[in-house]
């Protein structure tokens, strides 16, 4: 490289790709964002960033300006869909910020994202860039875009999420796998649901068939939820899609006082399927890579799936500070690096998504059983996935 600073296109403009973007820019690299739409922008709405993620959000913008429009909730607390009886309760807030050295926040998604993309500088992304291909050149890769635009650089990053045409350029078309589960979302004002004294908590109400997650978000402006249901069969994947409020009511008739009150408090929902890919045994070709859901789709049963790209971003630019000198090189590390933890994560998710859904009877009693005795969401159960630094390589791998 002679020195030269090595130039990198990451091609998605998301949490993911944002944030690895500034990690990168960091490390003293010359980086490039491209983005297919118009401008920064996240679909969906509330989003929790455990410890794990955080310390590394952290790096990357003032305290400040990161937790300006973050909750921190106290405990995550886990219910019996009917009487809500607690199944687990478990700290947050200033215990798991001392045990961990840094915070779990709730966040809206676009707050998130606005806050990322505040740190980057505006002449360094590139809006309405779709990429149509990609072409490697010896030492240099070629990105083509849909508009005509065509660049080089010493490496590329695809952090374009689930549909990604990185990946495919990478492995080929593979459509992703329909999970048998579909979600309702809505944001619901605080103040129309004062009265039920909500507390500041990661809330799971777990049931069969379905399981129902509410938290604050938008500096507790809002409460954020999530209706998840198990269906045969779907044909469509957006995120925009209104949903009947009707419906939503219909799947949760019977469900617990508080979350009846939060779906007649919303005005609108939306309704999407979800979906995830299966895990890929590599991410990098050459000089090409994956981070994010591109490359570890995942079900957001344990919460993880926005950390882990953060993540992801982390230690490809650690392991690219370390080794700029050989690009493949760097990128087989990274991926040896990250790829076992997301590949964990992924199947963890979905093993959640039948321990939340059991029908009652004795493998629910079990589950709640196993729930109190084993405190799996214990400061100490959790230290595998909170105390990862993500950043910290040396002596890894």
């Amino acid at each position: 490289m002679s020195g030269r600073k090595l130039s990198i296109a990451v091609i998605g403009a998301g949490i993911g790709g944002t944030a690895a973007a500034l990690g990168l820019a960091q490390a003293g690299f010359e980086v490039e964002l491209f983005e297919q739409a118009s401008g920064f922008g996240e679909i969906g709405a509330g989003i929790q960033i455990g410890p794990n993620a955080s310390r590394l959000l952290r790096r990357l913008m003032p305290k400040d300006r990161l937790a300006r429009d973050a909750v921190r909730p106290v405990a995550v607390h886990q219910r019996r869909w009917d009487d809500g009886r607690t199944l687990q309760r478990a700290p947050l807030g200033d215990e798991i910020e001392a045990a961990y050295g840094a915070p779990y926040y709730h966040f809206h998604r676009a707050d998130l994202l606005a806050a990322l993309a505040s740190q980057w500088p505006r002449e360094r992304v590139h809006f309405r860039h779709r990429l149509a291909g990609i072409d490697e050149r010896g030492e240099r890769v070629v990105a083509r875009f849909e508009n005509g635009a065509e660049r080089s650089f010493d490496l590329l990053i695809g952090a374009d999420g689930i549909h990604s045409a990185v990946r495919r350029e990478l492995f080929g078309p593979e459509a992703p796998r329909f999970t048998g589960c579909i979600a309702y979302r809505g944001l619901v004002p605080a103040e129309r649901m004062a009265s039920f004294g909500l507390e500041v908590v990661s809330g799971n109400w777990m049931g069969p068939g379905r399981h129902f997650v509410h938290y604050f978000v938008a500096g507790g402006r809002f409460v954020n939820f999530v209706g998840v249901i198990e269906r045969d069969s779907w044909t469509r994947e957006s995120w925009t899609d209104l949903g009947e409020k009707s419906d939503l009511r219909a799947a949760y008739q019977g469900w617990h006082p508080q979350v009846r009150a939060l779906i007649e408090a919303v005005d609108e929902t939306f309704i999407w399927a979800l979906f995830d890919r299966a895990p890929l045994p590599r991410w990098s070709v050459g000089r090409v890579t994956l981070l994010g859901d591109a490359c570890h789709a995942m079900l957001p049963f344990m919460a993880q799936g926005a950390a882990q790209a953060i993540e992801d971003g982390a230690t490809l630019a650690a392991c690219l500070a370390r080794g700029a000198d050989d690009v493949p090189a760097a990128l087989k590390r990274y991926e040896t690096l990250r790829l076992a933890r997301a590949t964990r994560l992924q199947e963890l998710s979905r093993l959640n998504k039948t321990r939340f859904h059991l029908p009652d009877g004795p493998e629910q009693q079990r589950r709640d059983a196993e729930m109190a005795a084993n405190g799996d969401r214990s400061i100490p159960a959790v230290a595998w996935l909170y105390a990862h630094d993500a950043g910290a390589i040396d002596g890894a791998g």
